[in-house]
């Protein structure tokens, strides 16, 4: 199993939001998801938490590309513009830290038109349980 399918469907938050991850390579990522309805709040935009979700789709991404299973314990999203319905969101991230403890990544979130509509920084723990996958595409 690839850390892609590992995560794709093993993260069944962020499937069941419509993220996916279509890209992994050595300390980047990328992932996907469209907004529908269903990720709108009160206002008519796109809901933070479905932001926040898909770029720690990708966060997660980065982070687990080592042995050992990654789990965050810090992270802030700055939400420069609201998403809307019908845009396709693309969340894009890079390991800035490859620290053998404490790594840390960023990853920013644009629309199809290439406007930034957010910041994600996150740090992770390397914990001791083994990552459970084979390849990491």
């Amino acid at each position: 199993m690839t850390l892609k399918d590992f995560l794709n469907n093993g993260d069944r938050f962020a499937a069941g939001c419509g993220a996916r991850l279509v890209e992994i390579a050595p300390g980047t990522a990328t992932a996907i998801m469209e907004v529908t309805p269903s990720h709108l709040n009160a206002g008519g935009v796109c809901q933070g938490g479905a932001i926040f979700t898909l770029a720690d789709l990708v966060f997660a991404a980065l982070v687990n590309q080592g042995e050992n299973l990654n789990f965050a314990i810090n992270s802030t999203i700055y939400y420069h513009v609201s998403a809307r319905e019908g845009d396709t969101l693309r969340a894009e991230g890079r390991l800035s830290c490859d620290h053998h403890r404490i790594p840390y990544a960023e990853v920013v979130v644009t629309d199809q038109d290439g406007r930034r509509i957010a910041t994600f920084n996150g740090q992770a723990y390397t914990g001791r349980n083994p990552v459970c996958v084979d390849a990491l595409q």
